[in-house]
């Protein structure tokens, strides 16, 4: 609980203070600027609010790690949904306007966090889960999305390195393998999500690891 309150205050710090130039250029998700992104994570925090007030009675049928539905195909920015974003982002017209939505409910969604018994029983994506998995999940989620904000922003702030760690570990259990000890998180998170290609020696290193990616985690 405490991490995902870390990385999701680090994520909405790292945009806030984005100068407004910045909200033009690329993120690390295809077809997304960073304005984009950052609509996409009001809709996150809106998904968080309404997954904590939904209570479910029967056991979880997932856990933190088992929550991601994994597949192959990068996404390619042509989803509908992916494009109403895109529209959505640009209604905002000037940033600053972007930055307050998501410290209005980005904050809201920490605060619901921070008041969430862990064993909760919470519905969301027609499966139940524990409040603690459910933000436990999350911390991948907001750690991802850090790496695709500062993906071509050299100066802005990068995922607590707990963060990292911790999102490294539940994808290589979503993997059902240890990357190799010479790749940093960050490298690791990356390379196994198919945000960067491998180098030639990061490839061999992979093994047969390396026919089995990206992970693609929606």
């Amino acid at each position: 609980m405490d991490l995902f309150a870390r990385s999701w205050t680090a994520l909405r710090r790292a945009v806030a203070e984005l100068p407004d130039e910045d909200f033009a250029q690329p993120s690390g998700c295809a077809g997304w600027l960073v304005r984009d992104l950052a609509c996409h994570l009001v809709i996150d925090a809106q998904d968080v609010l309404i997954t904590l007030v939904t209570r479910a009675e029967t056991e979880p049928t997932r856990d933190a790690v088992t929550y991601w539905e994994v597949s192959a195909t990068p996404p390619t920015g042509d989803d509908p949904l992916d494009a109403l974003i895109v529209r959505l982002a640009a209604a905002y017209e000037e940033p600053r306007l972007l930055k307050f939505h998501l410290d209005d409910v980005g904050s809201a969604a920490g605060r619901a966090a921070g008041l969430a018994d862990p064993d909760l029983r919470v519905g969301t994506r027609g499966e139940v889960l524990t409040a603690g998995d459910y933000l436990s999940a999350y911390v991948l989620e907001w750690t991802l999305h850090h790496l695709d904000l500062v993906a071509h922003l050299p100066g802005a702030a990068e995922p607590p390195a707990e963060g990292l760690a911790r999102s490294r570990d539940m994808l290589e259990k979503i993997a059902g393998t240890a990357f190799p000890a010479s790749f940093s998180d960050k490298d690791a998170l990356l390379v196994g999500t198919g945000r960067r290609a491998p180098a030639d020696a990061q490839k061999a290193e992979l093994g047969e690891l390396a026919a089995r990616l990206p992970l693609v985690l929606g």
